[in-house]
């Protein structure tokens, strides 16, 4: 249990400070602070089953003139920044233990994954002022199960469209982002949350071998605020299943679903030496 609400805790992390929006300020070099949260989640995408528990809530932040840590991930800016960036992307899946999930019930527990790959993001529009941009972003992951012999589980593409605001409705601090697009994996990831084998099949649960492509959409709305002494944020997710290539799957109990999260982080500490930032 411990493992697994340090794993939520860093999806959190990126769910509520991916969407946020940016200006131009002097900030530290680096901030650092813990605290907790709650959140829902489904066992899995498609799940009809889902969890609410308490987690910690990490926040990290560090931007050096290369290396950058904060809302968008870690990142190398290896192109012009005011046009595009290569970054590194990140996500994760909780575990699911198979006899506390109905439609699983029998079949081999799911692993938490980790995920990791690149990502190539263009700016595509920014405001005058800087407090509004949008952005495509273009993960490219690769799944990998967290166990005493990990092994690779297919690759994850799922390119959105973000829109973040700063100073949300005239609200001082206040940054307010939403993403929504397309995701697409091949049918090695899929088959791992949704194929069937002969020795799993039940009278309400036949065969099944889960094929790659469209893998569904999702909308991604965020909130948060810093404050002098604490961070504040909470997000909220959408998933359609609709049209997912693997949508007629037994283990698959609705196709459309709410997850979501709240945390508040208390300030650690922060560097003296300021640097010029655009970031929110």
């Amino acid at each position: 249990m411990q493992f697994r609400q340090v794993l939520v805790a860093a999806v959190a992390a990126l769910g509520a400070l991916a969407c946020v929006a940016a200006h131009s300020e002097e900030k530290p070099l680096w901030e650092a602070g813990l605290g907790i949260g709650a959140l829902r989640f489904p066992d899995y995408r498609g799940s009809d089953e889902a969890q609410v528990f308490p987690v910690p809530v990490p926040y990290l932040v560090y931007r050096g003139e290369f290396l950058k840590a904060d809302r968008e991930g870690v990142r190398g800016e290896l192109f012009n920044r005011k046009y595009a960036e290569l970054s590194i992307s990140a996500d994760a899946s909780i575990p699911v233990r198979s006899k506390d999930n109905a439609a699983r019930r029998g079949m081999r527990d799911l692993k938490p994954t980790v995920e990791l790959g690149p990502s190539f993001d263009l700016h595509v529009w920014r405001s005058a002022d800087q407090r509004m941009k949008l952005d495509v972003v273009m993960p490219l992951r690769g799944p990998i199960t967290v166990e005493a012999s990990p092994r690779s589980i297919g690759v994850v593409f799922a390119p959105r469209m973000n829109l973040d605001i700063a100073d949300v409705a005239g609200y001082t601090g206040w940054n307010f982002g939403v993403g929504v697009g397309p995701i697409f994996a091949d049918d090695k990831f899929h088959s791992y949350f949704y194929s069937v084998t002969a020795r799993d099949v039940r009278p309400d649960r036949p065969a099944y071998d889960a094929g790659g492509g469209y893998s569904g959409a999702h909308l991604l709305v965020s909130l948060s605020k810093r404050f002098p002494k604490y961070w504040v944020g909470a997000y909220m997710r959408y998933d359609s299943l609709a049209g997912a290539t693997f949508a007629d799957s037994p283990l698959v109990r609705q196709q459309n679903y709410i997850a979501g999260g709240f945390g508040i982080a208390w300030m650690i500490g922060e560097s003296r030496i300021k640097v010029q930032t655009d970031d929110g």
